[in-house]
């Protein structure tokens, strides 16, 4: 928690803040609020910053890295996952330590995967027991990713209503006025993945170890896919997102 000057310089306190969320997430989010985020009026700002920078346990080679067709229609790929009516592969990818991994799903001939995706389906398809270590030849596009959000909708709509309203917000623990209302959070994610690994900010199907001398399965994403950077021991979800076009 930190006191700044909304009401005497509003811009010198926007400029504070964004000067601190630079310097967490080493350089890669700047300008958080943009110079109509804050006024004079402001009286409370959430802001909250998160960085992450793996690299794969295997790299990919950086010489076998080419233009390839990316593709938006529908496709047929190898099933690993064939239950009511959904089908699509599953990709784990560690980060060294392995503590973190990169999980992808990829649809194969329809978007069932992604409608049917939901919490309680993440943590069935992706147990121990549905998933096992192969070799596998990944062919995976480079993209970064970069989105700003304002929260107050979505966080109304799961419940954090009172925040936001004049009438009903109580930070009576934060200010003996009670005078403090939540105006605005702001939420900027970036997700940047290459060869060497990924970087996020805000970011199994195979552990990429050999493990036997048939030919490698194929893990070909040259269509949309949903991507999630995940903390193993705790199965806590870092960062997700959905790639859909190299444009």
């Amino acid at each position: 928690l930190e006191s700044v000057d909304f009401k005497g310089n509003a811009e010198e306190a926007r400029v504070h803040i964004n000067s601190w969320v630079e310097k967490q997430t080493q350089d890669k989010i700047k300008d958080l609020l943009s110079q109509d985020a804050v006024g004079s009026l402001t009286k409370l700002v959430l802001v909250n910053a998160i960085y992450f920078k793996g690299s794969w346990n295997t790299q990919f080679k950086e010489e076998k890295t080419a233009d390839v067709h990316f593709r938006l229609n529908k496709v047929t790929v190898q099933k690993v996952i064939n239950k009511n009516n959904v089908s699509g592969q599953i990709l784990e990818m560690p980060y060294k330590g392995n503590d973190l991994s990169m999980l992808i799903f990829l649809d194969t001939v329809s978007t069932q995967l992604e409608k049917e995706l939901t919490y309680q389906n993440f943590v069935d398809w992706t147990r121990p027991d549905m998933m096992s270590p192969n070799e596998v030849d990944v062919k995976l596009p480079r993209f970064k990713m970069e989105e700003k959000y304002d929260l107050e909708k979505i966080l109304t709509n799961m419940g954090m209503e009172n925040a936001f309203d004049i009438y009903k917000r109580d930070f009576s623990g934060m200010s003996p006025a009670n005078d403090l209302i939540v105006s605005k959070v702001v939420h900027k994610a970036l997700v940047d993945v290459n060869e060497e690994g990924a970087e996020a900010a805000a970011a199994t199907g195979v552990d990429m170890e050999v493990r036997s001398i048939t030919i490698p399965a194929e893990f070909v994403a040259d269509h949309p896919f949903i991507f999630f950077i995940r903390h193993k021991p705790t199965k806590s979800i870092l960062f997700v997102g959905r790639y859909c076009s190299p444009e």
